[in-house]
């Protein structure tokens, strides 16, 4: 995902104007009053907001075009929402709405598919979401949202947490100028622990202890994934005795690692 490039959607990037503070309340006065142009004034004015906010998101593969559209469809809306008279600043209100619309445009572009009940209950806790961000200029509770929606919070909980877009194991958590720490970093892997390497050897040793058709048989079961019936047709006998043979390594098997 280029973000360098002058061009985006045809928009020169290069040169998108920057409005002052005193310049925004004064746009929003005159669009307040019915002044059309004034709206587009405020739009191009704060493309560069959308810029900022779609970096968020340039490791997840997606066409910088289409993310500068869909963000651009958010910044019109907190235009359209925003209220002069809270004494917020518009990049504080706008921000969230941005990134709302491109969270919503990504999951309705995410191949995991969910259930339409759950998608209509998340996309109206979205709508309240927004419903109290105007009302209260700040981010709203999950029991806020879920008061508004008169749902129990945990309906609420589980519809939002269903539509939520896969995160990428290289997304960065944290960058202080040096190597960035991504979330594979912060997983644990439980399969390295000392434990789980001391188990494995202890099976080892055990295995050795079977006789050769034994251990023929476990490792064509649960080391290649075979079933009784494939292990009984390479090894030329029937799948009961296969069963059988099987069950009684496994208890030769246990047996050996009781007692090491």
């Amino acid at each position: 995902m280029l973000l360098n490039k002058v061009e985006i959607c045809g928009v020169n990037t290069a040169k998108l104007p920057v409005l002052s503070n005193a310049k925004m309340r004064e746009l929003f006065r005159a669009l307040s009053a019915g002044d059309t142009t004034a709206r587009e004034k405020l739009v191009n004015g704060n493309l560069r907001l959308v810029l900022s906010v779609i970096q968020r998101f340039n490791n997840r593969g997606e066409n910088v075009d289409d993310l500068f559209q869909v963000g651009c469809i958010g910044l019109m809306k907190a235009i359209d929402n925003f209220d002069l008279s809270q004494n917020v600043k518009f990049s504080t209100y706008a921000v969230p709405m941005i990134v709302g619309e491109i969270r919503r445009y990504l999951r309705d572009n995410n191949s995991i598919r969910v259930s339409r009940s759950l998608r209509d209950m998340a996309y109206k806790a979205l709508q309240a979401r927004d419903t109290l961000v105007t009302r209260f200029s700040r981010e709203p509770s999950i029991s806020e949202i879920a008061a508004e929606l008169k749902l129990p919070r945990e309906e609420v909980v589980f519809a939002m947490d269903a539509i939520q877009e896969p995160l990428s194991l290289f997304e960065p958590v944290y960058h202080d100028g040096g190597d960035p720490i991504f979330v594979m970093d912060q997983v644990r892997d439980d399969k390295e622990q000392d434990s789980n390497w001391v188990e494995e050897l202890a099976v080892r040793e055990a295995m050795h202890k079977l006789n050769e058709r034994e251990r023929h048989i476990l490792n064509l079961r649960f080391f290649h994934g075979k079933t009784q019936m494939e292990v009984a047709e390479e090894i030329g006998i029937s799948q009961a005795q296969v069963s059988r043979l099987e069950k009684a390594a496994l208890e030769r098997l246990r047996r050996h690692l009781s007692f090491s």
